[in-house]
């Protein structure tokens, strides 16, 4: 009798140990679910097209693509807005086939790994593109005023974001574009090496991004952790940028664009 109630109290603790570890590992795997499905998720960047606000791998000095996290309540709870940087699909035309980059960090690979536990992590990051909004649906959007800025609805643009050896203008390339219901207009930061809205007139698409194709904000540099930082959608520049107009019903738009330098 003396020996067998210590046993019972191992084996009771025991069992209440694995049933707290099934619990954990349960509201897990739903918050994991939840996580990936409604609110955030991580991509990397495998592009020059947003350099110097997003860097893409270099393989001369070995750095690595930035990684963002994004929030997928944009745009179905909250609203796209001018400025943001979005995620979004291929809207059709616009990526060449390639390979995702291999991680060769073993830090960020242990990162990848745990944020796949919680579905953060993103294979399939590169079927998909990273601009900034420039026009939402209704804006006229024109390249160039004489000083050499974009308008939308007529207010010259400002744009701090643009890299820095984008000089003169704000496009190499004269376009005026009226975007229609449900599209955007997006261009790259780095608008001397991005093929971007300007530059897929001919796709179906006419270069717009359909929201429906958005798969959220990009709101955070996440990877590597010395480049940590929050990404402003520069409110700022658009804050003088009047409300777009009403389109007429069955309102479509093919964008104006010049020839290439």
């Amino acid at each position: 009798m003396t020996t067998s109630t210590p046993q019972r109290s191992l084996g009771s603790s025991i069992l209440g140990f694995l049933r707290d570890v099934i619990v954990i590992v349960a509201i897990a795997i739903v918050v994991s679910f939840v996580v990936k499905t409604f609110l955030i998720r991580s991509f990397f960047i495998p592009s020059a097209s947003m350099q110097d606000t997003l860097l893409a791998p270099d393989p001369t000095t070995g750095r690595e693509a930035d990684r963002v996290i994004v929030n997928e309540l944009v745009p179905d709870v909250m609203p796209i807005s001018r400025g943001d940087i979005v995620v979004f699909r291929d809207p059709g035309g616009w990526l060449p086939a390639s390979a995702t980059p291999p991680l060769t960090n073993p830090i960020q690979v242990g990162a990848e790994w745990v944020m796949s536990l919680f579905g953060l992590a993103s294979p399939d990051s590169n079927e998909h593109l990273i601009k900034r909004v420039i026009g939402l649906p209704g804006d006229t959007v024109v390249c160039c005023t004489p000083t050499g800025e974009l308008t939308v609805n007529g207010t010259p643009l400002i744009e701090p974001y643009i890299n820095p050896n984008t000089q003169g203008r704000a496009s190499a390339v004269d376009f005026s574009v009226t975007i229609p219901e449900g599209a955007l207009w997006v261009m790259g930061d780095n608008r001397n090496n991005s093929a971007d809205s300007r530059f897929h007139p001919d796709q179906p698409g006419h270069g717009f991004v359909g929201i429906d194709d958005v798969v959220g904000r990009a709101f955070v540099i996440s990877w590597p952790i010395s480049r940590w930082s929050w990404l402003s959608n520069y409110p700022e520049v658009f804050q003088n940028v009047p409300k777009a107009p009403e389109l007429p019903a069955g309102f479509e738009s093919t964008p104006s664009v010049g020839p290439r330098p």
